[in-house]
């Protein structure tokens, strides 16, 4: 009895981690689906012929450029040897992130969801398109920050929640290495 126990519970782990998983990779399609549905919204409307440059806030525009470098403009060239690079380095790093989204089991694995997530939208804009069409023009006056787009800004925050994690875990381990001496 005790073996089919032991062997019940072992079957049912496997099953909460491909759950586990499926739930990621839910979060990993959503958020492609929402960047690239904003991205082909706004293209076809470039298409038809409007002029994307739409005033929402005093804060907010949607303008539209074409981006060639990485997150929020940086490293921007024409698509050249540089570019390609590039393209294959942030295919490189979405395999080592789906690697990381294999192996971990605490938030962090959300963080990385978002992280995949977007980068796969602006992944599929490199190949397809050669560029990465930017959107979002955030701006405070005349002083403008880059312009971006959704996939920039689930990768923003997934970076950012992933650092802080760190930094926390840090400190509660700090406290606690200091509690033990």
């Amino acid at each position: 009895m005790k073996k089919v126990n032991v062997l019940f519970k072992e079957e049912k782990l496997p099953n909460i981690k491909f759950k586990n998983l499926l739930n990621h990779f839910i979060i990993i399609i959503l958020i492609f689906i929402t960047d690239r549905a904003s991205k082909i919204y706004l293209l076809n409307l470039h298409e038809n012929g409007t002029d994307i440059d739409f005033y929402i806030f005093p804060f907010l525009n949607i303008y539209l450029i074409w981006n060639t470098g990485i997150g929020f403009g940086l490293f921007s060239t024409d698509p050249n040897i540089f570019y390609h690079f590039l393209t294959a380095l942030i295919g490189i790093i979405n395999l080592v992130l789906i690697i990381l989204l294999f192996n971990l089991d605490d938030i962090r694995k959300y963080f990385i969801s978002m992280i995949i997530g977007g980068s796969f939208g602006n992944f599929f804009d490199r190949i397809y398109y050669f560029a990465v069409p930017d959107f979002l023009d955030l701006h405070v006056g005349n002083f403008h920050w880059f312009i971006f787009n959704i996939a920039d800004i689930f990768i923003t925050i997934g970076i950012i929640c992933l650092i802080l994690v760190e930094i926390s875990s840090k400190n509660i381990n700090k406290e606690h290495n200091a509690k033990n001496i």
